[in-house]
């Protein structure tokens, strides 16, 4: 691959992902909850339902382990914050979307797109992470973000690539587009 300029750049952490952060979340309040519990072990009537006592009273330090447990995977969840997921590089005729660690790179070539356009997801909380997930004909990327570009090239292939800065990322393909039609 030769170096060329790099007309637009957009690096998506896995950290960032809605359902991601609810699942951790989940597991982390679970674990906090579970310590809690294991302080006050008590059975506890609360308006409509009963809370009985701390099935784990016989092993020691159980408690802890749930804190510990806690602990962890909020550390977890922090780093995740720093994990590159996609790394989109818009250049003068080819597109790159490279993943993280062992995942393939792919490689867009901007001449055989025949269709682009941008669009907004559905209203919809749980959306996960994917890289370069093929599913009903349409080659999916995303991590964050309300927004996608839809391209569509000449094999037949569409690629939806979510994106928090869909608006230039448009602009610049659409742009590196017009340039690649002209010259045709």
């Amino acid at each position: 691959m030769q170096d060329s300029k790099i007309i637009f750049e957009e690096k998506q952490y896995m950290g960032h992902n809605r359902l991601s952060m609810i699942w951790r979340t989940l597991i982390a309040l679970f674990c906090f909850i579970g310590y809690y519990w294991s302080q006050n072990p008590y059975p506890v009537k609360v308006a409509i339902f009963r809370i009985g006592h701390y099935p784990a009273l016989d092993i020691p330090n159980s408690g802890q382990i749930f804190f510990l447990l806690g602990l962890l995977v909020t550390l977890f969840s922090l780093m995740l914050t720093y994990i590159l997921h996609t790394h989109t590089k818009v250049h003068a005729e080819y597109l790159i979307i490279d993943g993280f660690w062992t995942a393939r790179r792919v490689k867009i070539n901007l001449d055989t797109i025949t269709g682009i356009r941008k669009s907004k997801y559905k209203k919809h909380i749980f959306r996960r992470a994917v890289y370069n997930l093929h599913s009903r004909g349409i080659i999916r990327f995303y991590t964050s973000g309300n927004e996608f570009v839809e391209l569509k090239d000449s094999s037949g292939f569409t690629y939806r690539i979510g994106s928090q800065k869909a608006p230039e990322f448009y602009q610049a393909l659409k742009k590196q587009l017009n340039i690649i039609n002209a010259s045709k």
